[in-house]
């Protein structure tokens, strides 16, 4: 049987120095490797029972000059939280009273550390190891709450959001940070019935709006599940939000899901954009889809407005990274972890394949049109992983694959590093952590760089 203790909250923080080793560290990967997710503080925690309302746990661990310095696992201390540790909530500007400890993602940007949810709350900015410095709102430019998912547009330095919230159904905004973390701009889009926008893509023109099924609802308001359900009724469209300011041009789909994207990209006439998608309902409370979540294509026809799609992969997959430095570029290689949906008639886990536990990374050649795969084990599991290049300048997929695996052996974490040109071979290094990850949402790698 898996573990069944893999996305189970841990009950304390803990600091670690020395990590032990297994193989070689790259003496240049230098920085922090973030990861947040949901991690209750008990069964008190208002968030006890959700995917999605846990209180924030960032993990993290610094890598320098080949060794792991340290382990760290931190709750963001929204006031709720502060409160219940028996510490002084921490100062900042808080949105409508919508204090949350963010959850979901975790990013660098103009040498700070922040902490992300969506539908309305702002950022938690951390300090390097991880405190809770407060809430954010770029210096006082933010002029609402803001997202769960970022992108960085490797070209300008600009910082690209869609924030959205249960209480404004008539309206989401395009955020724009500068590289010097204050806010240059910020545009409403005009939607109805409050759609929850978890992400979406960024092209050297055009933001794309993921405009679905799933939205605001009052009968789903309450409790331990967030207020949005799937509505037949509602369409599926992808909004294309010009980047030079002019109005948003919308074009119908096939009702989907789409939680994460993988990148996008201008191509001549054409726009290329790169996700999982659901291809019917979800289940907002089970946080699941009636079908299999798949890597897919939209190609958008500018000139016949018309768009094609086309699924790449089969296998039901999800978490999507690219090297960020080709965001909103073309892309040729992705990286992707299988699902762990369990098919519908299956009661004994032992019937399922090696691979169903969320135990394998995938890499997309899209180019070629191939997949390698990477499994850690039967009862291993495994989420999100992060591509690093090893240099500035290194070729798109020169690099490194990092991600949290559980170690049933041990009951405790690792911090496995895999080469990315090659991807089905050993690690090139492991660190051994002293507790257990859960399993969680999004993380990044923030280089040295960025440290302050």
């Amino acid at each position: 049987m898996p573990p069944t203790n893999a996305s189970a909250p841990v009950t304390e923080e803990v600091t670690a120095y020395d990590l032990p080793v297994s193989g070689t560290l790259p003496p240049e990967l230098n920085g922090r490797y973030l990861r947040n997710g949901p991690n209750a503080l008990g069964l008190d925690d208002p968030g006890a029972s959700s995917l999605f309302l846990g209180t924030g746990m960032v993990h993290g661990v610094r890598l320098r000059d080949g060794r792991a310095e340290w382990y760290r696992n931190r709750w963001v201390r929204s006031a709720m939280v502060a409160q219940a540790l028996g510490e002084q909530p921490r100062p900042g500007p808080v949105f409508e009273g919508m204090d949350f400890a963010s959850n979901t993602h975790v990013i660098g940007h103009a040498g700070r550390t922040l902490a992300l949810v969506e539908s309305g709350p702002r950022p938690y900015e951390l300090s390097d190891d991880l405190e809770t410095v407060g809430p954010f709102d770029f210096g006082g430019t933010l002029p609402a709450g803001y997202a769960a998912h970022t992108k960085l547009d490797p070209r300008t330095g600009e910082l690209h959001a869609i924030t959205y919230r249960w209480g404004r159904p008539d309206a989401v905004e395009h955020i724009v940070v500068g590289a010097d973390a204050l806010v240059s701009s910020a545009r409403e889009v005009p939607v109805t019935g409050g759609p929850m926008m978890h992400d979406f893509a960024l092209t050297g023109k055009y933001v794309i709006l993921y405009d679905l099924p799933v939205i605001a609802s009052t009968d789903a308001a309450g409790g331990s599940t967030v207020p949005y359900a799937w509505d037949d009724t509602h369409g599926a469209r992808l909004g294309l939000l010009p980047r030079d300011g002019s109005g948003v041009r919308w074009l119908d789909i096939e009702p989907c899901w789409i939680y994460h994207t993988l990148n996008a990209y201008d191509d001549g006439d054409r726009v290329v954009i790169d996700v999982i998608r659901y291809p019917q309902a979800f289940d907002m409370a089970k946080f699941e889809g009636t079908g299999t979540p798949t890597l897919h294509r939209f190609t958008v026809d500018l000139t016949g407005g018309k768009v094609a799609e086309q699924r790449l992969h089969d296998r039901a997959q999800e978490f999507p990274r690219v090297d960020e430095r080709v965001v909103s570029a073309p892309h040729r290689y992705g990286y992707t972890a299988v699902s762990t949906t369990v098919p519908a008639g299956v009661e004994d886990l032992q019937d399922l394949d090696d691979d169903a536990f969320g135990s394998v990374l995938l890499k997309h050649d899209l180019v070629r049109g191939t997949v390698e795969t990477h499994g850690f084990g039967r009862d291993a599991a495994v989420g999100e992983a992060v591509f690093v290049p090893s240099s500035a300048g290194a070729a798109e997929d020169d690099g490194y694959v990092m991600a949290f695996v559980h170690d049933p052996d041990r009951g405790a974490s690792d911090l496995v590093i895999l080469a990315a040109q090659d991807f089905t071979g050993a690690p090139i290094a492991t660190v051994h952590l002293p507790v257990r990850v859960p399993l969680g949402f999004h993380g990044s790698w923030i280089p040295s760089g960025d440290l302050s």
